[in-house]
């Protein structure tokens, strides 16, 4: 059977809001990076091109939450676990949802500004704050068990293992919390440089060791019974006259794989791979990418921060295949869905990529007030929420 066209969808909006959400899209990079310098790179979004689809997006439900990101963005991704499906608006309003028939189980308003990703594991729901506050939630009903206050503003999702919560808070440090009540075991703070990304890393953490990666460029592995670190790398070193081009934060999450290898990105620079027991490095590849790498198999995907897609081979860092279609679009951290990788983008289409050969599989407008944050994927079934607070459940077919 021949595949259908996909073809540009939303083709009908006039040409000055187009123009404008280009213009926009070109000047964001400035606003990530917290300054209006010139020497910030510009990329021109790409227009959407037609291809021939070898996938489709169904719609299974949608709804909304609250008024969405606000005019910030703040990176409130939802979360799953198991049939619930859990999300937020920057005002506060968190909503528990069926994640199959989108019927709504409960909803509080915390009154209070949230500010980073949700993390949803083990009949618990975490967050953190503008005021950086965390709090922890029960997934049953919403009722907040517990909060602490970490040193400053949350913009990470706090990261859990059996025993405890860590925090990365946008001041450099590092909160460690008893996930049974929310009480301080150890902090680690980390120099920042003058000028950083708005946000953070998101540390990864097992149950003896967390690994964190810093806006100075720096990872570290920290022992989780003191906070004290085991090792430090320098992953990305600074370069260049401006504070813009010096910046090399970590932004992305570590990933780490069952036989202890680590793969880190790092905006300017470049991505790692690095023996996990003592942070030696096995390959390093030139790529600049603020996101969380997926890893399939043998394959490690980097969405960099031109929006290329790049498969490369996990074991020595080849290059497999490089996407450029959706080049300058702002695309979100790449999640991995029925053999697809999944992105959203500034304008607010979601984007398959077969995740084997690198092409466009399929695409599906949500909403023109775009998408920020990484959707959420289970199986072949896909959350994805916009930044106005539109939040859509879709599943891949072929």
């Amino acid at each position: 059977m021949t595949a259908p066209s996909c073809q540009l969808q939303g083709s009908s909006r006039s040409r000055l809001p187009r123009v404008l959400r280009l213009a926009l899209g070109a000047s964001i990079v400035a606003l990530l990076s917290g300054c209006a310098s010139n020497s910030a790179p510009v990329y021109t979004p790409k227009e959407l091109q037609a291809f021939d689809a070898s996938a489709e997006l169904e719609e299974r439900w949608s709804t909304r939450v609250g008024n969405g990101l606000g005019r910030a963005r703040y990176p409130i991704a939802p979360a799953r676990d198991g049939n619930r499906l859990f999300a937020a608006d920057a005002k506060g309003v968190v909503a528990a949802y069926s994640a199959d028939s989108g019927e709504r189980q409960w909803e509080v308003d915390l009154d209070t500004a949230i500010s980073s990703a949700l993390n949803a594991i083990a009949g618990e729901l975490y967050l953190g704050t503008r005021n950086g506050e965390v709090l922890a939630l029960d997934q049953e009903d919403g009722s907040v068990q517990w909060r602490s206050q970490a040193s400053s503003e949350v913009l990470a999702a706090p990261q859990a293992n059996q025993q405890m919560l860590v925090v990365q808070s946008t001041d450099g440090r590092i909160t460690a919390l008893n996930r049974s009540n929310g009480d301080q075991l150890w902090t680690h703070s980390s120099q920042l440089p003058a000028l950083t990304l708005r946000g953070t890393g998101t540390p990864q953490t097992i149950e003896p060791v967390t690994f964190v990666g810093f806006s100075n460029g720096r990872l570290a592995t920290l022992d989780n019974r003191n906070g004290q670190p085991l090792w430090e790398q320098q992953i990305a070193t600074p370069s260049g006259r401006s504070d813009v081009e010096r910046l090399v934060d970590l932004a992305g999450q570590p990933v780490i794989t069952p036989d202890g290898r680590l793969f880190v990105t790092s905006y300017n620079d470049q991505v790692v791979a690095l023996e996990a027991l003592r942070g030696d490095v096995i390959w390093s590849r030139s790529l600049s990418s603020r996101h969380t790498p997926v890893l399939v198999g043998d394959l490690l995907f980097i969405a960099t921060d031109d929006s290329h897609v790049v498969a490369l081979t996990a074991d020595n860092g080849q290059e497999v295949w490089r996407n450029t279609d959706l080049e300058g679009r702002w695309i979100t951290a790449p999640a991995f869905a029925d053999g697809h990788l999944v992105f959203g983008d500034y304008e607010g289409y979601l984007h398959l990529i077969d995740a084997r050969d690198g092409e466009l599989a399929a695409r599906q407008e949500i909403d023109d007030a775009g998408i920020s944050v990484r959707p959420v994927t289970d199986g072949s079934t896909i959350h994805v929420q916009a930044d106005n607070g539109r939040l859509e459940t879709l599943e891949v077919t072929q």
